[in-house]
């Protein structure tokens, strides 16, 4: 999620860039309606979107192509499969902050760049403290491009760290 105190003056389309288990932190509230119907279509490993880690290991991506799904983001959701993860590919390199906001687990945000290359990783990024509690952005060290949600403790266990590679699978642009 973008940081809402930063993104006062931004554009609805630079708005809905970015999100984790949330929607952008300057957008208004999603439904939870909306998120049963936001990336139903799970794949597996070995077809559809997906990302290779660094330790050779493919897991099945959904990829938030238009705002609304990186609005829209893991939001809602009581888990994620082990194997699979969430892809926010981006025009441009910027540091991307992220929120929790409405997760139910915590996951670990691989910061990349197109070439897949590792510029930074949020470990264990916890779900925000119920409202009307303050929720925190996570902000990454580095500019990227694409973001790569998967659960915690993936990244430690599959070797992504910065500069190692992230491969692209079926994912536009990548």
């Amino acid at each position: 999620m973008i940081d809402r105190r930063a993104a006062g003056g931004l554009s609805l389309l630079a708005v809905l860039s970015a999100a984790a288990c949330s929607k952008p932190a300057t957008s208004p509230g999603a439904s939870p309606a909306s998120a049963a119907t936001a990336g139903t279509a799970a794949t597996v490993a070995g077809s559809g979107p997906r990302v290779v880690l660094p330790s050779g290991t493919a897991i099945s991506v959904e990829v938030a192509v238009t705002d609304q799904e990186k609005a829209q983001g893991l939001m809602f959701r009581e888990s994620m499969p082990k194997d699979a993860g969430m892809v926010f590919p981006f025009d441009g390199l910027e540091i991307r902050p992220f929120w929790m906001k409405n997760c139910h687990f915590p996951l670990d945000m691989i910061y990349a760049t197109k070439d897949g290359t590792i510029v930074d990783v949020l470990r264990n990024v916890p779900p925000c403290a119920p409202d009307p509690a303050p929720c925190d952005n996570a902000t990454p060290r580095a500019k990227a491009d694409t973001v790569l949600e998967v659960n915690a403790g993936v990244a430690d266990a599959q070797g992504a760290v910065p500069g190692a590679k992230l491969k692209w699978v079926g994912i536009p642009g990548r």
